[in-house]
């Protein structure tokens, strides 16, 4: 465990990352439950769940906490799903999707008839030459390029896999053009979820597995960040980063116990 900068405020928010802080696909993080429920039993902090993961609706994936021994409810949950569709109803944009068939399910209702935008999330069983293809083609026409989220790997139970941003950065190249991303580590995300809770980001703690989208991207939106030591994380992740995480710990638990130490 590593403090890396001095909190001066009592934390009162915590957003907490999914998939590689809490768990790895249907696996807790040893201790991540119990932890969890000793966040919910100080009376004074409030707790927001946000997630970048896009390969599944967030029903199936609140289905998938719950088999992993999670209690989690569904208006806890702020994914970067849901961030899209917002973006497309307020810009009335009509997209071609690249996302997997259940993620779908979160875009229920959304015109895609002579699409103007491309969706991209992760989605590997779409990212074959005539779909990049045919994304390419409408970009070149003067379509939205939006990346759910640009991440650069993530963790799986056989190990790091490709995440979508490789396939996003290569849409950009191609057809020249700069993809609008809504996910993490975008400010307006963290700030979105922070206001479905009421905080302010000095008062906020964000825990997270990625240094660049949780940690670094919490930082400057003027959060604080505690880098855990699990999932996708690699040794030294902490050095890659601008500014510091506020804390890095060797798991979901060790969060926990500095927030609560904090807070005494």
């Amino acid at each position: 465990m590593k403090i890396m900068s001095v909190l001066s405020k009592r934390i009162g928010y915590v957003l907490i990352d999914l998939s590689g802080t809490l768990h790895i696909e249907d696996l807790p993080i040893p201790g991540a439950i119990e932890s969890l429920q000793k966040l919910r039993d100080s009376q004074n902090l409030k707790l927001k769940f946000v997630t970048n993961t896009t390969k599944e609706s967030k029903q199936t994936l609140l289905s998938r906490l719950t088999r992993t021994g999670f209690n989690i409810e569904e208006k806890e949950v702020f994914t970067s799903l849901t961030a899209a569709r917002k973006l497309l109803e307020n810009r009335n944009l009509r997209p071609f999707y690249m996302l997997s068939e259940d993620a779908l399910n979160d875009f229920s209702g959304i015109n895609s008839d002579e699409p103007n935008a491309v969706v991209v999330g992760l989605a590997p069983t779409e990212f074959h030459y005539e779909n990049m293809t045919k994304a390419f083609r409408l970009l070149l026409d003067g379509s939205t390029l939006v990346a759910i989220h640009k991440a650069r790997y993530y963790k799986r139970k056989d190990g790091l896999a490709l995440g979508p941003g490789a396939f996003v950065t290569a849409l950009e190249y191609s057809a020249g053009v700069k993809a609008e991303v809504v996910g993490k580590p975008e400010a307006a995300f963290f700030l979105s979820a922070l206001s479905d809770v009421g905080g302010t980001p000095e008062e906020t703690v964000m825990i997270g597995d990625d240094a660049k989208d949780d940690v670094e991207g919490a930082l400057k939106a003027g959060l604080n960040a505690i880098l855990v030591k699990t999932g996708k994380y690699r040794q030294e992740d902490e050095n890659t980063i601008e500014p510091k995480p506020t804390f890095v710990a060797e798991n979901f638990s060790k969060a926990v116990e500095f927030i609560l130490n904090h807070n005494q």
